[in-house]
């Protein structure tokens, strides 16, 4: 049976009497996009970190493509795809030459990544020095996707980009995953993981605070419908119904927060006449902020992430 390409058990790092990483556990499954949540300061990149053996963890375990990180040396690193959150570059050098030198490092056949270079909108002749950061950012994807490595490690790998080479970023992490490549996504960016994300790992406060498919974690705070009735109703009576959380009018309509099935709900609306009628599915912000509230350890925590988040 083939390993799981990332696997970590119970990791823990620390800077003196602070704890960044306070046993995480998990596992990427091959060929799938992982999303890994959180706010500044959780833990993501450290973990990443340590993955690409950057960093040394204080205990626990982590394996990455079968091999501990700090004994896979140039051989496991030459079959990952990593974009750190800061990537350091050579200012003087031009956008060609570097990648160049990468494609070697990285043992890619020459001009690699000038496919992914031109799908992003990069100029190969600019001096880095002079790259704009989105720029910058286009140039570390064309490194790390330049190879087609067994496994994508990125960290926020979206910072900078418009919105159109973003759409281009998530055609090919498609595409990637469409040739058995692995990606583990690090965001707090929730439209992004909604747009690739199979799996997803929030992490808060260095631990781990749920792992789920992502329309499981989604599904978790249920769906809003927004009715407008011709007739009186009785809002105490749609409170009842199963399922039904809350109930409230807002501007003529009345706005009902649902989880599970909508059946009995559906059966209530249809005993009345009614003129409007939407349902909107949840996102994974919300999913991801009613989490936050529900294990918060300090009243501070929640506001925290949905600033990181907005």
């Amino acid at each position: 049976m083939t390993e799981n390409p990332i696997v970590l058990e119970d990791l823990r790092k620390s800077y003196g009497r602070q704890e960044a990483l306070r046993g995480v556990s998990l596992q990427v499954r091959a060929g799938e996009v992982y999303g890994f949540i959180g706010p500044n300061g959780a833990g993501k990149t450290t973990t990443m970190r340590i993955l690409l053996d950057v960093l040394r963890p204080s205990g626990g375990t982590a394996r990455v493509l079968g091999t501990d990180p700090r004994a896979g040396g140039a051989d496991l690193r030459a079959r990952i795809g990593y974009l750190p959150g800061e990537l350091a570059m050579e200012e003087r050098s031009d956008v060609s030459s570097w990648l160049d030198h990468q494609a070697r490092i990285h043992r890619a056949r020459p001009g690699a990544w000038k496919p992914y270079a031109e799908r992003l909108g990069l100029d190969p002749s600019r001096r880095i020095g002079d790259l704009s950061r989105g720029n910058k950012q286009k140039v570390g994807l064309a490194r790390a996707f330049a190879h087609q490595p067994e496994l994508l490690i990125l960290d926020e790998p979206t910072g900078g980009l418009d919105p159109l080479v973003q759409q281009e970023f998530h055609a090919m992490v498609r595409e990637a995953v469409g040739r058995g490549q692995t990606v583990f996504l690090s965001s707090h960016v929730m439209s992004e993981l909604e747009q690739v994300a199979e799996r997803v790992g929030v992490i808060r406060e260095g631990q781990m605070i749920a792992e789920a498919p992502l329309e499981e974690l989604r599904g978790s705070i249920g769906s809003q419908f927004t009715v407008r009735f011709e007739d009186v109703v009785d809002l105490d009576a749609l409170a009842r119904v199963p399922g039904v959380n809350k109930v409230r009018q807002v501007d003529g309509s009345v706005v009902l927060d649902h989880t599970g099935s909508p059946d009995a709900l559906l059966k209530t609306l249809a005993a009345h006449t009614v003129s409007h009628l939407r349902a909107e599915p949840p996102d994974l912000e919300d999913a991801v902020l009613q989490l936050y509230r529900g294990t918060e350890s300090r009243p501070e925590a929640a506001d925290t992430l949905e600033g990181s988040l907005s």
